[in-house]
């Protein structure tokens, strides 16, 4: 009789498994051996399982090779399914066949090392049980996205990562040499999602963006995942519900795909179902008020910060939207306030618990005049923004949009103490490699 094909670990948990002959393979997590048995803890992508390895069982041979096999090693065993309830999914193999896929050699990752160390060794570190809990929820909330746009129509665009024009303001841009010519890695790709509305009316797009920012600050990145959404026919009311619902029904979904995982992370599942709309409202006038109450050295005028916003939340319990903002802290696309010259139609949504703003959003300038004018106080050639300015001169229509920080809003969820935890191989101003 051949031997089993391998199967995934899940596959052992299976009610008719107990007392059957299955085959697995994957990596050794932990091996502890005592006389002539060698306890295994073996992971695939489906889960754990422990391991009994019996000398009298498998061949010496066989034992000792499985002795020599190193934290990380790779493996391929055969054995009768036995129950264990103090196992993960409470089953255990007993082995009856051994094969060494790669023995490995000493595993660098041990307690008590360094962030710096583990930083260095990111290719190693993400294997951890946390890191791959979080890469987990972090495809569940992408895939939940794209869930909920395409029930709501919303059509998914491709934009340029390499671009003529920095959108953002070029000291935050990174530049680069485009042929001799001065080009920019992305910053957003809303100039080019507010194109795509004439045809689409409703786009989106998940890309990277990057920041030249030299914050140093738990919440950024130089390079993050920004999900980046234009409606037309949208004002600010519009896109502030849009936005709303999005986050309650995208939430429930990664609650409902991830519990395991949102668990072993502290976030309670039903934190996250539990969500409800509305948010509440604050408007930055009453926000900075609220504000110098409290001590803090700010005033009309001022870019409220991680510590204002920290101050701002950290006793919520919900996400909040801070409205209208001074034009000239703002990007020069947002919409002046019809009854307010000193202020625009935009509002950020900042997260509870102190982790602050997620999301940024506006209704967009539709006045080609007010754009040029914006676009010189900032120093901006309004010559670079032709084709911008285009839009405006051909089927012109009211529209808003937001961008959301992928890491910023999984840091929140996961309640992760530094956005690096949220990403694969984090960019940060002192970090690059690996």
């Amino acid at each position: 009789m051949s031997a089993p094909a391998p199967e995934p670990v899940r596959a052992l948990r299976a009610p008719d498994a107990v007392g059957s002959t299955r085959r697995i393979r994957g990596w050794v997590q932990r091996s502890r051996s005592s006389g002539g048995i060698l306890f295994l803890q073996v992971r695939d992508r489906t889960g754990t399982v422990p391991v009994t390895v019996r000398k009298d069982a498998v061949g010496e041979a066989a034992f000792k090779a499985a002795e020599a096999v190193q934290i990380e090693g790779t493996v391929e065993i055969e054995g009768t399914v036995a129950e264990d309830r103090r196992a993960p999914g409470g089953r255990e193999l007993k082995a009856t066949a051994v094969s060494i896929i790669h023995a490995g050699e000493p595993f660098p990752i041990v307690p008590e090392q360094t962030e710096e160390f583990l930083l260095d060794h990111r290719h190693l570190t993400i294997r951890s049980q946390d890191l791959v809990a979080t890469i987990r929820v972090k495809a569940a909330l992408l895939a939940a996205f794209r869930a909920f746009f395409e029930r709501e129509e919303v059509l998914e665009i491709t934009p340029p990562i390499l671009t003529g024009n920095p959108a953002e303001g070029g000291s935050e841009a990174f530049t680069i040499d485009y042929f001799g010519r001065p080009g920019y890695l992305s910053q957003t790709a809303q100039l080019y999602l507010e194109a795509m509305i004439a045809p689409h009316e409703r786009v989106y797009a998940i890309t990277p963006s990057f920041r030249a920012e030299k914050s140093r600050t738990p919440r950024h990145l130089t390079e993050f995942t920004h999900l980046e959404v234009e409606l037309a026919w949208c004002d600010l009311d519009g896109i502030v519900a849009f936005i709303e619902r999005m986050i309650v029904e995208v939430l429930r979904d990664v609650a409902t795909r991830c519990p395991e995982e949102l668990t072993r992370l502290g976030r309670p599942p039903e934190e996250l179902t539990g969500l409800a709309a509305p948010f509440p409202r604050l408007a930055y006038e009453d926000a900075v008020a609220r504000l110098k109450a409290e001590g803090l050295p700010v005033e009309w005028g001022s870019d409220l910060g991680t510590a204002e916003e920290r101050a701002l939340t950290i006793a919520a319990t919900r996400p909040i939207f801070l409205t209208r903002f001074p034009r000239e802290i703002k990007a020069f696309y947002m919409r002046q306030t019809p009854s307010d010259p000193r202020t625009v139609e935009a509002a950020d949504l900042l997260a509870p618990e102190g982790y602050g703003e997620i999301v940024g959003a506006s209704e967009r300038e539709i006045d080609v005049g007010k754009l040029v004018e914006r676009l010189r106080a900032i120093g901006a050639d309004p010559a670079e923004y032709e084709w911008y300015l285009d839009l405006r001169r051909h089927g012109n229509v009211p529209h808003a949009g937001f961008g959301l920080g992928v890491e910023r809003l999984l840091r929140w969820i996961l309640r992760r103490e530094h956005i690096r935890d949220t990403t694969p191989f984090p960019r940060t101003p002192s970090r690059h490699t690996p």
